[in-house]
């Protein structure tokens, strides 16, 4: 409707699609409760009419008309109290959300031509240290030949982001994902005693988060592992238990021994000699 409004209210908009000098798509990306400001490069606005939309439905957001300024909440009301225009038209959001991305359209009336100017807005948020653990509970023994350590690198609820795994600076794997907001997990296998740097990377165009892999924390050998430790403190457990139990059998064995000694004892003297 607002759209509508400004095609009827003004007219010159009509012209947009003919006749008109339109410049190339800008694509402009920010963190997510940054401030972006849509430049206008407009360095004479006297006598111009300046008209901001957004959106596939142009929803009217912002208008200046040379000093009148009106500024608009959207159609859904996503953009209140977050929309300035400085002196040059130039349209300015605050607190930007993961929702203000989408495309922004100019149109500027006046001078030898019309123009249109078109900006691809893409907000991005913020990213998490990924996390990385090991993908077997298995261990090796420190006397056995050289095995492998299984790892894995795993991120929640992300969107177009690339997770790689990095061995020093070289890139070993990576996994990418786009418009949906899904769960990422990247394997990785390195040898037990292995002394090179490996790193699992979380990034988007536009920042990054690394976390490193300590080998020597994740990947121990029996005799020194958590799991391993844990496994010989249960069989120490169950020997234990095993033992208890058969102490007690035989304490159990050895009264009931003993009574039925007594008993046979007794019934000798009282039958006597």
């Amino acid at each position: 409707m607002l759209r509508l409004f400004a095609l009827l209210y003004y007219p010159w908009h009509l012209t947009v699609m003919f006749g008109v000098d339109t410049s190339g798509i800008k694509s402009v990306s920010v963190m997510e409760g940054d401030s972006v400001t849509l430049n206008t490069d407009v360095t004479e606005i006297l006598g111009k009419k300046l008209l901001w939309m957004f959106g596939d439905d142009g929803a009217l957001i912002a208008l200046m008309h040379t000093s009148q300024i009106s500024l608009y909440n959207g159609s859904d009301g996503r953009f209140r109290d977050r929309l300035q225009l400085d002196h040059n038209g130039s349209l300015t959001i605050t607190n930007t959300r993961i929702t203000d991305s989408g495309t922004y359209e100019l149109n500027i009336k006046g001078g030898s031509s019309d123009e249109v100017k078109i900006f691809n807005l893409t907000i991005y948020s913020h990213l998490l240290v990924p996390i990385i653990t090991r993908n077997s509970l298995q261990c090796s023994s420190s006397s056995s030949p050289k095995q492998n350590c299984s790892l894995l690198c795993s991120v929640v609820n992300v969107s177009d982001v690339s997770l790689s795994w990095y061995k020093g600076n070289s890139l070993l794997s990576s996994i990418s994902v786009s418009d949906l907001s899904i769960s990422l997990s990247l394997p990785l296998e390195v040898e037990y005693q292995d002394k090179n740097t490996y790193s699992c990377v979380l990034n988007n165009p536009i920042s990054n988060q690394t976390q490193h892999l300590d080998i020597t924390q994740l990947c121990h050998t029996c005799s020194e592992n958590f799991c391993c430790g844990i496994t010989e403190a249960v069989i120490r457990l169950v020997i234990t238990g095993l033992v208890g139990v058969a102490a007690v059998a035989f304490v159990v064995y050895d009264m009931r021994s003993s009574n039925a000694k007594q008993e046979s004892i007794e019934q000798t003297s009282s039958i006597g000699p």
